[in-house]
């Protein structure tokens, strides 16, 4: 290689680095300085100490995670939600990526990606008060305006608990199913339309080139984003587990999970290594889980495997 190349050379990685710095510094102080934190999961953390002043305690703090009666209960919850929300919330983005895509790029630009994406860029707050419009015992929507047209009775949704798991299951698919449409929709855009003329020409019908060419060219990106989603099956969205709900107590059987439960016992007891010892068992759960769903894809579809 001549001296002019490696100049050159040396000036493109030098640009795309700098490019690419924001992003680095954000990952390096977002994601690995606070890594020096899991320390405090194994100490009795006290404040006039500091993390590495306090005693260590082993693995005591990760017991208040097991011995409680809550214990099943939250473990229940996180699990069963997020399998859900990774089940029906894919199945639910696909279709409403492929409908996007069938209804031509320029009503899908300007009106539907819109509407999708919009609830998604909403805070937790604005969702937890826009379903309170909804499911307000005396001046809710559906109270007042539905139930009171049909002469029934209102329900006091905030303290129906056997509901809510639908109810949840509905806002995170408002909030977070269109979002992940365009991400399908864009994988979807990706697809040679050759292969759709040479089906059409074979007299495949629409139902057909959706089976038979869209699904299987989107099966890589299915894959990528369910890796990801099991990653944090053990976490929870904190926004819609605790603000939606209204932090109603008589719900906490069915809108309890790790992280609800962290955070309440962080604000009664004020223990930090506890919640810290809560994150790293979230952390330890969701590599696990991620690793091993890798191996089983790279035993089935090597081409697919994250690694």
């Amino acid at each position: 290689m001549t001296k002019s190349k490696k100049k050159k050379l040396n000036k493109n990685t030098l640009s795309l680095f700098l490019i690419a710095l924001p992003g680095i510094a954000y990952l390096i102080i977002n994601n690995y300085i606070p890594i020096m934190g899991i320390f405090i999961a194994f100490k009795n953390f006290s404040y006039a100490k500091g993390i590495w002043g306090s005693p260590w305690c082993g693995l005591d703090n990760f017991k208040f995670l097991f011995i409680t009666d809550d214990a099943w209960i939250i473990t229940r919850n996180t699990l069963l939600y997020n399998l859900a929300f990774i089940v029906i919330g894919t199945i639910i983005s696909v279709v409403f990526a492929i409908m996007l895509h069938e209804l031509g790029e320029r009503l899908r630009g300007k009106v539907f990606q819109s509407v999708l994406l919009f609830p998604h860029l909403l805070s937790w707050v604005v969702t937890a008060y826009l379903v309170y419009a909804l499911l307000g015992t005396s001046n809710g929507f559906i109270n007042n305006t539905l139930l009171g047209s049909l002469g029934k009775e209102g329900i006091d949704w905030y303290t129906a608990k056997n509901m809510w798991p639908v109810i949840l299951l509905l806002v995170y698919l408002w909030k977070n199913a269109g979002y992940n449409a365009i991400v399908y929709m864009a994988g979807i855009a990706g697809i040679d339309r050759e292969i759709y003329e040479a089906a059409k020409i074979d007299g495949a019908t629409k139902m057909r080139q959706i089976t038979s060419i869209t699904l299987p060219m989107l099966k890589p990106t299915i894959i990528i984003m369910t890796l990801m989603a099991i990653g944090r099956v053990f976490y929870s969205d904190f926004g819609l587990f605790y603000q939606v709900p209204m932090n109603s107590g008589t719900l906490f059987a069915t809108t309890q999970t790790i992280d609800t439960y962290v955070y309440r016992g962080l604000m009664e007891q004020g223990n930090i290594a506890m919640s810290s010892a809560a994150g790293v068992f979230q952390s330890l759960v969701g590599f696990v889980l991620v690793m091993l769903a890798n191996f089983i894809v790279r035993r089935k579809d090597p081409e697919n495997a994250l690694f």
